[in-house]
């Protein structure tokens, strides 16, 4: 399995890109938005992958972020949906948009991607609500690493305290809230009622891990009617 690749662009095409990994070319297909985030020709690439594998094809299928690769494969578990219609709901949404929308069940939402229809985008929503907080979750994890690094780039002289261990239950508790709101804000939440529904959910909880964490302010956050 070919899980990442870096090296050199060779070019972009509509829905895939050229990559020159010490001198073997491979043709990766990629989200519109992430080709357009790609440097010029020549310009180094970096990109989690996914391998298709078919009687008498192979393709392999590219992301800038893990959450965005467990995106891709959660969407393709769907019956009916394939890799590139995978590649279209989140090109068009984002993640995070696909998240929103999954999470709210918005349909209307998820159609709006080319080729995906009314019954596909339902069966979406339905398969997927219960399993899309652990890939919130994930995506939440890995924004918090980022900015941690760059506050690291950028403040070298800052000390990192150590990371709390496994068995610290106020530490595991903290990063299970700041994964959760990080995560909500980014659904498009507001900071305040995000944080409302996290403390309502740990008091009933306070053991909750992220992946529940989010699932129950997701439920306390839907709209009431």
């Amino acid at each position: 399995m070919i899980g990442k690749i870096t090296g050199r662009l060779d070019y972009r095409g509509e829905d895939h890109a050229l990559i020159d990994v010490q001198g073997v070319g491979y043709i990766v297909y990629c989200a519109r938005p992430t080709l357009a985030m790609m440097p010029a020709p020549g310009g180094v690439v970096a990109l989690y992958t996914d391998l298709l594998v078919r009687e008498d094809n192979l393709q392999l299928f590219g992301f800038p972020t893990l959450a965005e690769k467990e995106w891709h494969r959660l969407l393709t578990s769907v019956q009916g949906v394939g890799a590139k219609a995978a590649l279209a709901i989140a090109g068009t949404l984002g993640v995070e948009g696909v998240a929103r929308a999954i999470s709210l069940g918005d349909v209307t939402s998820i159609k709006a991607a080319p080729g995906v229809g009314p019954k596909l985008a339902q069966r979406v929503v339905i398969e997927l609500k219960d399993k899309a907080p652990a890939i919130m979750a994930l995506g939440a994890a890995g924004a918090a690493r980022a900015e941690a690094d760059a506050a690291v780039v950028i403040e070298p002289s800052f000390e990192a305290r150590p990371a709390p261990s496994q068995g610290d239950d106020a530490g595991s508790g903290a990063a299970a809230r700041a994964d959760a709101l990080s995560a909500l804000v980014n659904l498009g939440y507001g900071m305040g009622e995000a944080a409302g529904a996290i403390a309502e959910a740990m008091g009933d909880t306070p053991e909750a891990d992220t992946q529940v964490l989010i699932r129950q302010c997701l439920r306390l956050l839907a709209p009431k009617g």
